[in-house]
């Protein structure tokens, strides 16, 4: 063998070596972290839940490809519209007039029950910001949920997936009034039907501030989050820090969809009383510029890092008297790990929180083709809660 095949082999045998290293990290690395209480919740989990509890299944190895937390959160994004066999259902919609004139659409699958007599589980979704039924991770929750004898009913934001705005009120991570709205809508239209709650990202932070705000009194027999930001100051600071892909990617996505939503809605926000700078919003490049000018005004706050303290999910952690579980990834560069309450997780027997080292933001892709590692979980966490075998309730509180 001459001098350059010799080369040659032994770059080779170098370059093995560290994907093999590479890849032994990354497993390694991959085991879900729990943490809860010793009683309550987690030990329920632990009998219940195999893809949270069993050291075989409890993990998330990163698809090949989407090493980091920031691929991750891009390639959600990218397949945000993606059909194939895990997502494909078609939604039965439902619109309801609210209290204040304002219009909501729920998004139902399998479709809407025929009568009040039904005793299927249904179980509210709640996108992020920007968000809707029509994005691949909802529809494959939506799938999932049905597969595993639940009924889902995706509650779309005002404004959001072609749902006309009516009223000047708009949503946020602070007003939980919508999510309040509906919980007793379902209640009294289906009451043989128990009812749960999965919310992602800002509808996580939703659904964290009503169960806490509810405690023992809240008509949810459990809830579930992915990516909740639970320290919105701290996700509002990352959100707004310059860099190529907040300028170039993230903020010029979401940015367009505000415009868009606001341009199809120009009248109704126009006649607002509150007297939005719709020129300004229309020109705003950060989320900080459109909570400042927009969330903030609408509650009286000074400006959007005022209304991020209030609106932090994480003060409401140990209220919350329904069984729980949180799912995060340590490199989610929105919902940042160090904001994450884990004492009060630790303290409070009806909460778990699901820790993982790769995920970003509501990506969570394993293997190839890849597939999002969260179903299972949130199906297997739900089924149990439903069932009664999550038995951390107060006693004497009513769950349906």
């Amino acid at each position: 063998m001459d001098g350059y095949s010799t080369a040659l082999v032994c770059a080779a045998a170098v370059t093995a070596a560290a994907l093999y290293l590479g890849a032994r990290r990354y497993i390694d690395n991959s085991a879900v972290e729990l943490v809860a209480a010793p009683e309550g919740v987690r030990a329920a989990i632990e009998a219940h839940c195999p893809s949270l509890a069993d050291p075989a299944r409890a993990r998330l190895v990163p698809a090949p490809h989407l090493p980091t937390g920031m691929l991750q959160t891009v390639y959600a994004t990218m397949v945000a519209l993606r059909r194939d066999g895990r997502s494909d259902v078609e939604y039965e919609r439902e619109t309801r007039a609210m209290a204040d004139g304002g219009t909501v659409s729920l998004d139902w699958f399998p479709a809407r029950p025929g009568g009040a007599e039904s005793a299927q589980p249904i179980v509210i979704v709640i996108p992020g910001v920007g968000g809707s039924s029509y994005e691949y991770h909802v529809r494959c929750l939506a799938k999932r949920l049905a597969r595993a004898g639940m009924r889902a009913v995706v509650a779309n934001h005002r404004g959001s997936a072609r749902t006309p705005l009516t009223s000047s009120q708009l949503y946020n991570a602070y007003d939980t009034r919508d999510l309040t709205a509906h919980v007793a809508h379902l209640a009294a239209s289906f009451p043989r039907a128990r009812l749960a709650c999965v919310g992602f990202s800002l509808g996580a932070s939703i659904l964290t501030r009503y169960l806490g705000d509810a405690g023992a009194e809240a008509r949810l027999a459990a809830g579930v989050t992915v990516s909740c930001p639970f320290d919105m100051l701290m996700s509002g600071r990352s959100m707004s820090a310059p860099g190529f892909l907040n300028d170039r990617f993230f903020m010029p996505a979401l940015m367009a969809t505000i415009r868009r939503t606001v341009q199809r809605n120009i009248d109704v926000v126009r006649s607002s009383p509150v007297q939005y700078d719709i020129d300004a919003i229309m020109r705003a490049k950060r989320m900080s510029d459109i909570d400042t000018l927009v969330t903030a005004k609408t509650y009286g706050f000074r400006d959007c890092w005022e209304y991020y303290e209030a609106a932090s999910s994480m003060h409401s952690v140990p209220r919350i008297r329904r069984p729980f579980l949180a799912i995060n990834a340590r490199d989610d560069h929105v919902a940042h790990a160090p904001g994450i309450p884990l004492a009060s997780f630790r303290a409070n027997p009806h909460t778990a929180l699901a820790l993982v080292a790769h995920g970003g933001h509501i990506g969570f892709f394993t293997g190839l083709p890849p597939r999002i590692w969260y179903l299972d979980p949130i199906a297997e966490f739900l089924g149990a809660a439903l069932a009664d075998h999550l038995t951390a309730s107060e006693p004497g509180a009513q769950t349906r």
